[in-house]
């Protein structure tokens, strides 16, 4: 693994004073902190949010065996078991993958990839024991972990064959810096994977979907969670646009998550509500 300095993007070692800016990239607890020092104070305030909205939803555990056993829990984790298992038995290749596994929280994916026998790198800005990288110390399996944004990987180029995106491209800002940058990690056919993020035909549902949800958070807990400005949902127009600009084949994959999940959107429709959420997979194949 190859890497970069996130100050000045020069390649870089971890523990070694950069030779042209002299920032030093440091490993703490197994984890390489690659955020830039001056971006560090922009994650402040939503890492905070973020910490107490997922410590009142009860997400972690104690027992290694909680997150040994994931993505196949009961409750939340049921959609994520399901698009798991279509990516395990539909996606991957039988052959080991370089995998960077962006957003990749407690980093339950991270571990199932190195079991099937790829070699991930598990990358988030949150380093949670609970919830984050720190959540690692619970696996058998060892692979990088490294603290970065997603719009300034700190990888040399061309060093991956696959970007997965679990559940987390919606926290991007910026589709189009977050995905290019994710493609200049790729080498020749990379592709970007991205799994359980919401999906909306119209953007104006996404939009309304997000005010919801921040209403909902100012009311349990006193704050809207919004001091990033997340774009939080994708929509179907989308799509080609990034095709277009970005050079990349897209391939929608739609898993069958059960008929409950399936008549949502008639449901909707008698309540007179906004059209709920799809979780279609996305596969995007590098043209190069």
């Amino acid at each position: 693994m190859r890497l970069l300095c996130p100050a000045c993007r020069s390649e870089t070692q971890v523990d070694a004073a950069c030779r042209e800016c002299s920032h030093k990239l440091r490993r703490t607890g197994g984890i390489v902190h690659a955020i830039a020092p001056e971006r560090q104070p922009y994650f402040e305030k939503f890492l905070c949010d973020y910490m107490k909205i997922r410590r009142a939803e009860g997400r972690g555990s104690q027992d290694p065996a909680y997150y040994r056993s994931l993505p196949f829990q009961d409750g939340q984790w049921k959609i994520r078991a399901t698009t798991y298992r279509y990516l395990e038995s539909r996606l991957l290749p039988e052959r080991t993958l370089d995998v960077l596994d962006i957003g990749a929280g407690n980093c339950w994916l991270s571990n199932r990839l190195a079991q099937k026998g790829h070699r991930p790198v598990a990358v988030d800005i949150f380093t949670d024991g609970l919830d984050g990288l720190g959540a690692s110390r619970h696996y058998t399996m060892s692979f990088p972990l490294v603290e970065a944004e997603f719009d300034r990987l700190p990888f040399v180029g061309r060093q991956f064959d696959c970007a997965i995106f679990n559940c987390s491209l919606h926290y991007s800002t910026d589709y189009r810096s977050t995905l290019a940058e994710a493609l200049r990690c790729l080498r020749p056919n990379g592709r970007i994977i991205v799994l359980d993020s919401p999906m909306y035909k119209r953007p104006e549902h996404g939009v309304r979907m997000r005010e919801e949800r921040h209403r909902q958070f100012e009311k349990m807990y006193g704050f809207r969670s919004d001091s990033i400005p997340s774009v939080e949902f994708l929509w179907e127009a989308l799509l080609p646009e990034l095709a277009r600009e970005l050079h990349i084949d897209w391939r929608i994959h739609r898993p069958w998550y059960g008929w409950s999940w399936h008549v949502r959107p008639w449901k909707a429709r008698l309540k007179r509500q906004r059209p709920p959420s799809r979780f279609w997979i996305l596969v995007g194949n590098a043209k190069r």
